[in-house]
């Protein structure tokens, strides 16, 4: 059997928390798909700020020499959010143009634990890859099993019928960040249409 192809992934977006959640797993996690990034020459594109893991992850990634491109939005700037170190920042007028800035720099998505916002933002991501909008793999880090009951409803969308089973392999799923990102980097997309 053929071995799928080695997409490149110059840039990878990172959806995160802006707050760090309970316990050291989160942050320990998120410092590693900084380091891991850095080490892999993988530039992180993430929201910009300083705050929670993606302050996190952005510090991992340039403490080991990464490049890190921020794109955070004028409120949350002029509140003092923009990460002070950065290889690389812009600033954008809201959330969509950021979510719509961050998915033209990158090659893939991947989201760690986080809240409403990382959620929205993954799913824009997946479903833009659904419609055939956009050809960037996503995945999730799946840390101390934060998405396991996120696939559950997922399951339950294809249980009752408003998902075609084969597009829940749309979606990386890992817990350890190299393991995710070898993933993505050979990831196929499902060839099932979405509508049943």
């Amino acid at each position: 059997m053929a071995s799928s192809p080695v997409r490149p992934l110059r840039a990878i977006a990172i959806f995160c928390g802006s707050n760090v959640g309970e316990g050291d797993a989160y942050t320990t996690a998120a410092a590693a798909l900084g380091t891991a990034m850095a080490r892999r020459g993988i530039a992180i594109v993430y929201g910009g700020t300083h705050k929670g893991l993606m302050g996190n992850l952005a510090d991992a990634a340039l403490a080991g020499g990464g490049q890190v491109h921020g794109v955070i939005t004028r409120r949350l700037h002029d509140k003092g959010h923009l990460h002070p170190s950065l290889s690389k920042s812009e600033v954008v007028d809201g959330m969509r143009a950021r979510k719509e800035r961050m998915l033209d720099l990158a090659d893939a998505c991947i989201a760690l634990p986080g809240g409403i916002g990382t959620a929205e933002e993954f799913m824009e991501a997946w479903t833009l890859n659904q419609l055939g909008d956009v050809d960037k793999p996503v995945g999730l880090l799946n840390v101390d099993g934060y998405y396991d009951s996120f696939m559950g409803f997922i399951d339950t969308m294809i249980e009752r019928k408003f998902l075609p089973a084969a597009h829940r392999d749309g979606i990386s799923l890992d817990p350890d960040a190299d393991a995710l990102i070898d993933k993505l980097a050979v990831f196929e997309k499902p060839t099932v249409a979405k509508w049943m």
